[in-house]
């Protein structure tokens, strides 16, 4: 099930109207099962127009596989090295990936809005809300709309994390890295998801592009994301340094029109992208 908060008009006025739906059911059309009415405000300055809706979805049941393998790579490492010179360590990475699914809460927030314009690196969207960046212009020239996303996995397991790591270092070492890895892999299951609505109606999905990326400054693309997004409706806070707290939560944009430039990955983007030892790991994803 997912918690659609939504801004419609009745007359005038905006209101707030929280309903449960299906996955997958949400859109244009209102399917209620349950609602309440909330008078809340606009960040709009203009006077919306009648039915104009404005949609910020919350997801808080997935279904995550996690492996052995991306636990450690979770922590910073090659599981093949590990495998061949650590193999103590496995057994660390086997008890954090039995005992850390109890631990965390995934969760992700996203909004699809409507791309208005596209002028000097900024995209101007529904409601006088603004992304700006290289990256955006060049990612989302076409699209349609835009997705706004937030995704964590909740503040139990680093606390756990914080408790572990003074008592059994690699173990907490272990569940640290299958955080990484759970987070990850949400992130992943949410995009997989945009994607198969997108392509229900027709379209694509650009790749996700997040702040950070080379184009799009981390400081500047968190502001952006965090004015649009309520990020507290998932428990998720930005810190001045524009770090996010819990730590394991990712933020990103994702593009969807009609024939988009598709790339395969964002590892061309990434800043890290001279140093990461996972390159060829992803690539090998994508081909297989």
């Amino acid at each position: 099930m997912e918690q659609i908060v939504r801004l419609v008009t009745i007359g005038n006025e905006w209101v707030g109207v929280e309903a449960k739906v299906q996955p997958f059911l949400y859109g244009r059309v209102l399917i209620a099962l349950q609602q309440s009415t909330l008078r809340c405000e606009s960040k709009l300055s203009d006077p919306p127009l009648p039915g104009q809706a404005c949609e910020m979805v919350v997801r808080r049941k997935w279904h995550l596989e996690i492996e052995v393998d991306q636990v450690l790579r979770g922590q910073g490492a090659e599981p093949k090295t590990v495998r061949s010179r650590s193999p103590q360590l496995i057994p660390f990475a086997e008890r954090a990936l039995e005992e850390g699914a109890a631990l965390i809460q995934p969760a992700v927030l996203y909004q699809r809005m409507d791309i208005l314009e596209l002028r000097h690196e900024q995209l101007r969207l529904m409601g006088d809300a603004v992304l700006h960046g290289f990256l955006l212009q060049e990612h989302l020239a076409t699209a349609k709309h835009v997705i706004i996303a937030l995704c964590t996995i909740g503040e139990r397991l680093e606390n756990a994390v914080s408790k572990v790591l003074a008592e059994d270092p690699p173990y907490g070492l272990a569940l640290d890295g299958y955080g990484s890895a759970a987070v990850e892999v949400l992130a992943n299951a949410a995009c997989y998801q945009f994607e198969q609505q997108a392509e229900a109606k027709g379209m694509q999905t650009t790749i996700p592009l997040s702040p950070g990326m080379i184009g799009w400054p981390l400081e500047e693309g968190q502001a952006q994301i965090f004015s649009i997004l309520d990020a507290s409706e998932i428990g998720v806070s930005l810190a001045p340094s524009s770090i996010m707290r819990p730590k394991k939560t990712l933020s990103f944009v994702v593009g969807e029109g009609h024939d988009l430039a598709i790339v395969e990955t964002a590892c061309a983007y990434c800043s890290m992208r001279e140093t990461c030892r996972y390159q060829d790991h992803y690539a090998q994803e994508v081909s297989g």
